[in-house]
């Protein structure tokens, strides 16, 4: 589990476009610490998903009546403060899960495939941020604003765990676009190429970009522990393992996660994952062929009243979305919204989405997935 040291770009008081307005003063009192809310439990506290779940819960009120801190051995015993009391992290244990309702899980597959059965098994509903069971046929694979029904059924309170998984952070961004405009005109064919961040890599690839700028500017040989190749002013192939396909890992999770997505195994996709050295928040370009005709004016229309979608687009300015601007915000922005000029008619259109992947692209979606439990 990665630990969090206070990095800047990683605070869990993050000013969000989605926050809720809190009572200011020492007598405030937090509406989400709720005797009637479920029990809760988050592991892989000290990472940095783990964190941003905790500003994710405390952003949106979610009412609670017992929340668990759980990390691994090496991070038991340190102390956290959320929503004004303080909280002792404990080990991830096989009884951890006693009494608890929702775990988000963001500790890595390997943790998820030990301990997520087990927690079903005690009757906890586990959304899990890893990709241990995305392609598990049994298990939901789930954005809320794209596929809530693919949940039906699960719901705290009748007495029975369940596996929800949340997809990847690519994925999540890119579908967040593409599927209002998938509903209206159907995509048989979409090419995505992804610009990802460092906070895809967790917290130390962030401190490591942070570290091989300065030692770049200074003329040193940048410390490469994370990567293992420069990261500061350069870019490169996502370093996901590499198939037999020539596809790595990370853009192979968006072809099958989409379709799995979308209950569509006819639909084609292709994509080329970058990792650019942006401390937060991904990007992509993405292409699409449609079934029926959609313009760009209806296409703009349609994404501007999509939830969780915000539209940049002036081309007057030349101002469209940019990763610094989505980060730490719960909106998944798009912009160059244009007819793709290489097809005939409107057949096609071209798009470019950004989106924090800590929060819409991990934190948040799990938060909003536990929001329909409730």
């Amino acid at each position: 589990m990665a630990t969090l040291n206070h990095h800047p770009f990683l605070s869990s008081k993050l000013h969000l476009t989605k926050a809720k307005p809190r009572p200011i003063g020492p007598t405030a009192v937090r509406m989400s610490l709720q005797e009637t809310g479920p029990s809760l439990a988050v592991v892989g506290v000290t990472g940095a998903v783990g964190q941003e779940f905790l500003s994710v819960l405390a952003d949106r009120d979610f009412p609670f009546r017992s929340i668990k801190m759980l990390a691994s051995k090496r991070s038991s015993g340190r102390h956290l403060t959320f929503q004004g009391h303080d909280y002792t992290v404990e080990e991830l244990t096989a009884e951890s899960f006693e009494g608890v309702d929702i775990a988000l899980f963001s500790a890595g597959g390997s943790i998820s495939k030990e301990f997520g059965p087990i927690a079903v098994g005690k009757g906890t509903i586990v959304v899990d941020n890893s990709s241990a069971f995305r392609m598990d046929e049994k298990v939901p694979l789930v954005i809320p604003e794209v596929n809530p029904e693919a949940m039906d059924g699960i719901k705290v309170g009748i007495g029975k765990g369940a596996l929800i998984a949340n997809p990847n952070c690519s994925t999540i961004i890119c579908l967040m676009a593409a599927t209002p405009l998938h509903r209206r005109a159907k995509v048989l064919r979409m090419v995505v190429s992804t610009y990802q961040a460092a906070s895809g890599a967790g917290a130390a690839a962030m401190e490591e970009l942070e570290l091989q700028t300065r030692e770049v500017l200074e003329g040193k040989p940048p410390t490469c522990r994370i990567f293992n190749q420069q990261y500061a002013f350069n870019l490169f192939s996502h370093n996901a393992p590499v198939l037999s396909n020539g596809y790595n890992e990370e853009e192979m999770k968006l072809v099958k996660e989409t379709r799995k997505i979308w209950n569509d195994m006819n639909v084609k996709v292709t994509a080329t994952c970058i990792r650019v050295p942006v401390m937060r928040a991904h990007a992509e370009s993405v292409n699409l062929q449609f079934e029926s005709p959609l313009d760009e004016d209806t296409a703009r229309d349609i994404l501007k009243n999509a939830p969780g979608v915000v539209v940049i687009d002036d081309r007057a300015s030349n101002r469209f979305p940019t990763p610094l601007e989505v980060s730490n915000k719960d909106d998944v922005a798009v912009g160059r919204i244009r007819r793709d000029v290489s097809q005939e008619g409107t057949y096609g259109l071209d798009i470019f989405v950004c989106g924090d992947q800590i929060r819409k692209g991990a934190a948040l979606n799990a938060v909003q997935i536990a929001e329909m439990l409730l």
